[in-house]
C-alpha cells in the first residue's frame, strides 16, 4: 500500500468539503430568512454572524487534516456567533469540530478536548447560576453540554472502538504471520526428516548395488559375477521394499504395509541381521564385520530399555556407519560396539580401517554424516566422526530414558509387536 504524499494529506477530504459547503449555504439561507437564534448581545451587528459562519465553514475544511487548528478557529467563531445572534448552522458545525478534534486528533488532543468540554460546561453553569438566578440556567447548561460534552464523548467512544478494531486487526495479522512461519518451519523440518529417513533406509542398499555392479564389470570371473549379481538383486529387492514402506507412510501414516501389517520401526534387536547383511555386501571388498554388544539382555541386569527415539537413532547410526564403511573403508575388520548405562543411556562406537582402498568405491555426498549429527542433536546427545590413526571412528552418546526426552518432546515411533 503506497503512502500518500504530504500534499495529499493536507488536501481537504471530499466529505469535509461537502460539509463545509452545505453548512455555509444552510447558514446563509437561515440569515436571509431572519432565522437567528436570538438577539445580538453587547450591541453587536447581526451581520457578524456571517463572519462567524464563514470562519467556521473554513475550519470545517480542516476537520480531518488539522483538527486542532480547526477547533482553535471554531471556538472564537462560535463565541462571536453567540454574541451576534446565533445561527444554528454555525452551532452544528462547531459541534462537528469538537467531535472531529477528539476523533482525528492526537491522543493528547482527544484527552484535553474531552476534559475541557466538561470543565467549560460546568464552569459556565456555575457562573450563569451566580449571575443569573433563574431556572433557565439549567436549560442553557443542557444546551451547552449538547454542544460540547456530547460530541466530545461521542468522538471518544468511536475513537476507542476504532483503536480496538485496529489492534484486533494487527493481532490477527500477527497471528496469521506466526502461523505461516510455524507452518513453513514444520514443512521444512518434515522435509528434512523425510530426507534423512530416505537416506538411511535406501543408501545402504544402493551403495552395495553400486559396489558390486562395479566389481561385476571389472572382475572377469563368472562365479564372482554371479555372486555380485545375487547381492545386487537381494539389495534391490530390499531397497524397493523399504521405498514402498516409506511411500506408504507418506501417503497415509495409518495405512498398513501391504494391507496386513503396520510398518515396523527398526530397533537394536535387529543389529545382528544388519551386521550379517553388511558382511554379505562387504565380502568382495575384504571387509569383515563384528558386533560387540555390551548391553544387558532384555529383562536382565540393571539397565532400563532405552526410549524408542534413542533406540531408533542408535540403529540408524550403526546402519549409516556400516554403509560408509562399505563405500570407503580399506580391507579389514569393521567393529561395532554398543554399550548401555544403568539409566538407559547408550554409547555407540564404530571403527573401520582408514587407508587407501584398492577396490571399487561408491560415491558419497556427506549427507550421511549430516543426518547422524541431526539425529543426535535432536535428542540432546553428542556425536563425533573422523580419523584416529589408522581407523575411522564414529562415536555417539545418546541420553537415557530419564534424560530430557520429555522436554524435547521427541515423537515416539510405532513399534511392531
Amino acid at each position: 500500500m503506497s503512502r500518500r504524499s504530504p500534499t495529499a494529506r493536507r488536501r481537504p477530504h471530499r466529505v469535509d468539503v461537502a460539509a463545509a459547503g452545505s453548512g455555509l449555504l444552510f447558514g446563509l439561507l437561515l440569515w436571509a430568512l431572519g432565522l437567528n437564534g436570538g438577539p445580538p448581545l453587547f450591541g453587536l451587528p447581526s451581520a457578524l454572524t456571517l463572519v462567524a459562519l464563514t470562519a467556521i465553514s473554513g475550519a470545517e475544511l480542516m476537520r480531518r487534516t488539522a483538527p486542532r487548528t480547526a477547533l482553535a478557529i471554531g471556538v472564537p467563531a462560535f463565541a462571536l456567533d453567540t454574541c451576534a445572534g446565533t445561527l444554528i448552522a454555525t452551532v452544528l458545525m462547531f459541534t462537528d469540530l469538537v467531535y472531529a478534534a477528539v476523533l482525528y486528533g492526537s491522543p493528547a488532543t482527544a484527552r484535553r478536548v474531552t476534559t475541557l468540554s466538561v470543565l467549560v460546561t460546568v464552569g459556565a453553569t456555575v457562573v450563569l447560576a451566580a449571575i443569573w438566578r433563574h431556572p433557565q440556567v439549567l436549560l442553557v447548561s443542557v444546551a451547552l453540554a449538547l454542544i460540547t460534552i456530547a460530541p466530545a464523548w461521542t468522538g471518544l467512544i468511536i475513537r476507542d472502538h476504532r483503536d480496538a478494531a485496529r489492534t484486533a486487526r494487527l493481532r490477527a495479522e500477527q497471528t496469521a504471520l506466526l502461523a505461516e512461519m510455524d507452518r513453513t518451519q514444520a514443512v521444512t523440518g518434515e522435509r528434512t526428516r523425510m530426507a534423512r529417513e530416505l537416506h538411511d533406509m535406501v543408501a545402504n542398499h544402493l551403495s552395495a548395488i553400486a559396489i558390486h555392479a562395479t566389481a561385476a564389470q571389472t572382475i572377469d570371473d563368472p562365479a564372482a559375477t554371479r555372486e555380485a549379481l545375487g547381492v545386487i538383486r537381494e539389495n534391490s529387492v530390499q531397497g524397493l521394499a523399504e521405498m514402498r514402506r516409506l511411500i506408504g507412510l507418506l501417503r497415509d501414516p495409518t495405512a498398513r504395509d501391504g494391507g496386513t501389517e503396520p510398518a515396523a520401526t527398526p530397533t537394536l534387536d535387529g543389529l545382528d541381521a544388519l551386521i550379517a547383511q553388511a558382511g554379505t555386501n562387504g565380502a568382495s571388498s575384504g571387509l569383515t564385520f563384528v558386533l560387540d554388544d555390551a548391553r544387558h539382555p532384555a529383562g536382565e541386569g540393571p539397565g532400563a530399555r532405552p526410549a524408542a527415539p534413542v533406540e531408533l537413532a542408535a540403529y540408524r547410526i550403526v546402519q549409516e556407519s556400516l554403509t560408509n564403511a562399505l563405500k570407503h573403508a580399506a580391507p579389514g575388520e569393521v567393529r561395532v560396539r554398543i554399550a548401555q548405562r544403568p539409566d538407559g543411556a547408550l554409547t555407540v562406537v564404530v571403527s573401520s580401517p582408514f587407508a587407501d582402498r584398492p577396490g571399487p568405491r561408491a560415491p558419497g555426498s556427506g549427507a550421511g554424516l549430516v543426518g547422524m549429527r541431526e539425529r543426535i542433536a535432536l535428542l540432546g546427545g553428542t556425536f563425533d566422526a573422523g580419523p584416529d590413526g589408522t581407523v575411522w571412528l564414529v562415536r555417539a552418546a545418546l541420553p537415557g530414558a530419564d534424560n530430557d526426552l520429555r522436554r524435547l518432546q521427541v515423537p515416539t515411533p510405532r513399534r511392531n509387536g
